[in-house]
């Protein structure tokens, strides 16, 4: 399975988008600041995820949520 998810700084209240094929433990690098993009943001917390089972419909579907 392939996650796509959105987590939301606390600090500034922005939201971030991605995707992975291991949730719990992408979240766990975002909050140990280990991801550039969201390191300064920290800390952030889940406010949406949803599941494909490929990796193709992942990325169009990331690439959609990014959209607006």
């Amino acid at each position: 399975m392939f996650y796509n998810y959105v987590l939301q700084s606390k600090k500034d209240n922005n939201w971030y988008t991605g995707y992975t094929d291991d949730l719990r433990k992408r979240i766990e690098e975002h909050n140990k600041g280990l991801v550039y993009s969201t390191s300064k943001r920290r800390p952030l917390t889940l406010i949406y995820y949803e599941a494909c089972l490929n990796e193709q419909d992942v990325k169009t579907r990331e690439q959609y949520l990014k959209s607006g």
